[in-house]
């Protein structure tokens, strides 16, 4: 049996863009996907802090260094510039090895690593 498990988070990011007027996804500085084990076009949940909202989408690399969290296209109208998200990714695996797994989970500070 398989089941889905974390994979890896990012945990309370704040919403540095919106760009409507773009095909979909996230974009997400590239040291933090790297941090997080994440990778381009990668599925991933949005957990919306400051509104509730929850939706997926998937991730792209934004500039290293940068601090970009940027939604885009019809995300854009999920989450404000300043809002705080969780960023998450899933992983399915065998029942026995997800008792054994851990995910990564990092802990930005202003949108960059610490």
């Amino acid at each position: 049996m398989f089941i889905e498990v974390l994979k890896s988070k990012i945990h309370r990011v704040t919403i540095t863009e919106g760009n409507l007027n773009y095909i979909g996804s996230i974009t997400i500085d590239e040291a933090l996907m790297e941090a997080a084990g994440m990778i381009e076009n990668e599925r991933v949940d949005i957990y919306n802090i400051t509104n509730g909202e929850r939706f997926s989408t998937y991730a792209i690399k934004g500039e290293r260094g940068s601090g970009v969290i940027g939604l885009n296209g019809a995300a854009a109208h999920k989450a404000a510039v300043g809002d705080l998200v969780i960023i998450a990714s899933y992983c399915s695996m065998d029942f026995e090895e997800a008792k054994r797994w851990h995910p990564t989970v990092i802990f930005p500070k202003d949108n960059h690593l610490v």
